[in-house]
């Protein structure tokens, strides 16, 4: 079906001029201007005006080469799907700081007559010969296990995202000169894209400060998530996009006392894993106020918060629609939108169904998915032994674990043994992602390290305070053997406390299992949960 072809000159006016085939302008292409440090990528179907407007662009003319990507098939769609995908990946090799913006009114995914074909062969073709002309560092597949790929501000959004970002900017437009703070409110459970959305609003809202004719001109904004590892991510995204810098990123506490310091409001405040939020003080997180949702909201004009109340982890940052309701009167919000389409597993109904049965203690029949990888193991050797298989096949997979073994932040080694495994926990020192850190398929992630992130493949022990009860042929938590003594803190102004600690448990085994994309293994060291589960 044709032969792709790419071709590079230097990117200046005498080039352009020289050149004299007819082809590069009979048909609708894509490219890319770049020096050592920076690229832009685009697609046209007038080559040489788009280039000619390039040089006279104060920004594009510091780029010193132009690569012209053609094929006989190209048609629009085409070119737009493969420019999309090549900034993504250009962000996700890491080596060159963007110059693009975002494209608000196209980012949405849509199909057309043969896209497996473009975006496969035609694309991996593209991507070959760059590493070939070593243009660029990584092939596809690595990049395409990197969390800063997957969180790309460029990605191409369902039209549902697409909804939800389009009304996240209006009510950012709508409500940024108004007395009092507004707060719009995001629903979701794992794996349905959340992160992915709010990483494409704060770009194009960091874009539209930067645009004289905007509502949002000159406004100070800030993204916010109380989880290391994901505000690692985002600061690594910000490093190589046009629009982004890492002072934009932070977490909550810090933002609060840099703001009451400042003694002014921020603009506004998008929240990511807002379920993580202190809901009340906690002195050894330097956090001394009530609660830290009411302190960005005090400290913000609009305030855009992200959760899902089943990934709360720890009574101090406990959730529920009551406690929210109470921090954010009715008059300042409206009904919070909900996102439900799974993105993250390539699972059927039947297996999130029985997820979602287990996490609320009930056991189902074990589902059979041939698209999804769903195993349950009667040894945690043979469970891990599977994982670092699958990790040398695919990459990203790793062995994660509920905190039912002792663990302490005194710089020491602490081991989870069952059956016949031992293997440590979680470092967290590296620049990168836990989960990308080559070693860490030697060690077992914590609900801590991974939440908010994907695998490939999960294999999960669920530790001795997951139980089965016989009688009632159901899950049995035992809170007592759960060893995450810092989750149970904070238990003031909670009614029901051995419920909420239950809930906790049950939430965090939630989030466990919900990390592969394309399998998940389980190993209960419970004998009474691993026989039912063994012969379901």
């Amino acid at each position: 079906m044709g032969i792709t072809k790419l071709e590079t000159w230097d990117f200046n006016k005498s080039t352009l001029e020289s050149i004299k085939n007819d082809t590069y302008f009979d048909y609708p292409v894509v490219y890319f201007l770049n020096n050592n440090t920076t690229v832009y990528i685009g697609e046209t179907v007038a080559f040489k005006n788009r280039m000619k407007a390039h040089l006279n662009n104060i920004e594009r003319k510091k780029l010193e080469k132009m690569t012209l990507i053609i094929h006989e098939q190209f048609h629009r769609s085409a070119t737009y799907n493969i420019e999309t995908k090549l900034i993504n990946y250009f962000l996700g090799d890491d080596r060159y700081k963007l110059q693009n913006k975002s494209q608000t009114a196209q980012s949405v995914t849509h199909n057309y007559h043969n896209k497996e074909f473009y975006d496969k062969e035609i694309f991996n073709d593209i991507w070959n010969e760059l590493l070939n002309r070593r243009m660029v560092n990584n092939p596809a597949h690595v990049i395409e296990n990197r969390d800063i790929f997957k969180l790309s501000p460029f990605k191409e959004l369902t039209m549902t995202q697409l909804e939800l970002k389009t009304k996240i900017i209006e009510v950012c437009e709508e409500h940024i000169h108004d007395e009092e703070t507004f707060v719009f409110m995001v629903k979701g459970e794992a794996g349905v894209g959340k992160s992915v959305v709010l990483s494409s609003v704060f770009n194009s809202i960091q874009e539209l400060a930067a645009d004289k004719n905007s509502n949002l001109h000159d406004t100070k904004n800030y993204l916010l998530v109380n989880h290391s590892e994901m505000l690692k991510t985002y600061k690594n995204i910000a490093a190589n996009v046009k629009f982004l810098k890492k002072n934009n990123f932070d977490k909550p506490t810090s933002f609060i006392n840099k703001r009451k310091k400042a003694a002014e409001k921020a603009d506004i405040v998008l929240v990511d894993e807002a379920h993580l939020l202190l809901s009340r003080a906690d002195a050894f997180n330097g956090f001394n106020e009530d609660n830290q949702l009411k302190e960005i909201i005090k400290h913000s004009k609009v305030v855009i918060v992200v959760y899902d109340e089943k990934q709360v982890l720890k009574l101090k940052s406990y959730w529920d629609e009551e406690r929210l309701k109470s921090v954010v009167p009715d008059h300042q919000t409206e009904a919070p939108y909900i996102l439900k389409e799974q993105f993250r597993m390539n699972a059927g109904d039947d297996v999130i169904d029985w997820i979602d049965n287990f996490v609320e203690k009930r056991i189902l029949k074990l589902p059979r998915d041939r698209q999804y990888d769903f195993q349950i193991f009667n040894s945690a050797k043979d469970m891990h032994d599977a994982i670092v298989e699958k990790d040398n096949i695919y990459g990203l997979s790793r062995v994660v674990s509920t905190f039912d073994y002792e663990h302490k932040k005194d710089g020491e080694q602490y081991y989870i043994r069952e059956d016949s495994l031992e293997i440590p926990w979680n470092s967290t020192d590296a620049k990168k992602t836990w989960a990308e850190e080559r070693d860490t398929i030697k060690e077992a992630g914590s609900i801590y390290t991974i939440q908010g992130f994907d695998l490939n493949y999960v294999g999960v022990i669920l530790g001795p305070s997951v139980t089965y009860d016989e009688q009632n042929d159901c899950l049995k938590i035992v809170t007592e053997k759960y060893s995450d003594t810092e989750a149970f803190r904070g238990k003031e102004g909670i009614e029901d406390v051995e419920r909420a600690k239950e809930q906790i448990i049950l939430n965090s085994i939630n989030v466990l299992m919900k990390r592969g994309i394309k399998g998940l293994y389980v190993y209960a060291s419970d004998a009474g949960l691993r026989e039912r589960l063994l012969n379901l």
